[in-house]
């Protein structure tokens, strides 16, 4: 954190009793495991191929493993929890049957889901509803007492294009977070990661005005997770396609490491590893170290 930087934040997560130091930044490796999550690359559906995408991740860097069953791009089509279950769990079991030290954070916003995951070996709660899509999220939460990844969004994946509508777009986001991670508290949830929800029911202008003040967010003493990887805000600013947005995902990862970010969502985790690694070099995590 830079040193002109006033509000301490929490710099620690409990994943299991593994205590996981935040303080230099860490890399989170998408798995999908759906036929239809916007980026075709990260999909994989098949446990020889999870397996092996999650050894690549592990070997190339990653501290953590997010896997996916249910996809939130736009417009995705709504599954039930039984065949959301019947992909998601299989992976995790797999996954932490072949490499017991992973950690596994699942990105489901049903709570159903969400503990049936942990029992079965997960870590970690990524939830994009921010508990609005199940009113049981953040008791279950509290209950198991595991990290809680909370996202902003607007309506579901089905229909968040239409709600992308702001007077102040970060000071709505902020105070959102205030109010969640207040409710999270009170429940006794200790570890929560914040996720501005980058082009969840918002515009790239928006998305970029959330990077422009990301550092901002530590007034909330929270880590924050930055999840750019080949969106379309990437893509779509430059004319190509989520397949050709490595560079401009390098490129605003790095943006978002000198914001002070604590975890990077990627889909390409040796390339995230070596921007932390090069920042690191400079010293500091600010563009004037450099």
């Amino acid at each position: 954190m830079a040193k002109d930087t006033f509000f301490q934040k929490k710099a620690t997560l409990n994943t299991g009793g593994k205590l996981i130091d935040l303080s230099r930044p860490k890399v989170m490796g998408i798995i999908n495991i759906t036929p239809d999550s916007f980026y075709a690359e990260s999909r994989k559906t098949g446990i020889d191929s999870i397996l092996t995408q999650a050894e690549k991740m592990l070997a190339d860097g990653a501290t953590f493993l997010d896997l996916g069953a249910y996809s939130s791009r736009p417009g995705a089509v709504d599954i039930s929890i039984e065949e959301e279950t019947d992909r998601l769990l299989p992976a995790v079991e797999a996954i932490t049957a072949r490499f017991p030290d992973a950690v596994i954070s699942v990105d489901t916003f049903r709570s159903g889901v969400a503990e049936a995951a942990v029992n079965a070996g997960a870590h970690i709660i990524n939830d994009i509803s921010g508990g609005e899509l199940d009113e049981a999220m953040f008791a279950t939460v509290a209950r198991l007492q595991v990290p809680y990844i909370l996202m902003h969004m607007r309506g579901t994946p089905q229909n968040m294009v239409q709600q992308a509508h702001y007077e102040d777009v970060f000071s709505e986001v902020f105070d959102y977070f205030v109010k969640k991670v207040h409710q999270l508290k009170q429940l006794g949830v200790h570890d929560i990661i914040l996720d501005p929800g980058f082009g969840f029911a918002k515009e790239a202008e928006h998305s970029y005005t959330l990077m422009n003040r990301l550092q901002e967010f530590d007034r909330l003493q929270l880590p924050v997770l930055a999840g750019i990887s080949r969106k379309r805000m990437i893509y779509g600013l430059l004319g190509t396609t989520a397949q050709e947005a490595l560079n401009g995902t390098t490129v605003l990862n790095t943006i978002a490491l000198m914001k002070g970010a604590s975890i990077l969502r990627v889909h390409d985790v040796k390339e995230a590893v070596e921007a932390v690694k090069i920042l690191e070099a400079c010293g500091e995590r600010r563009p004037e170290a450099c």
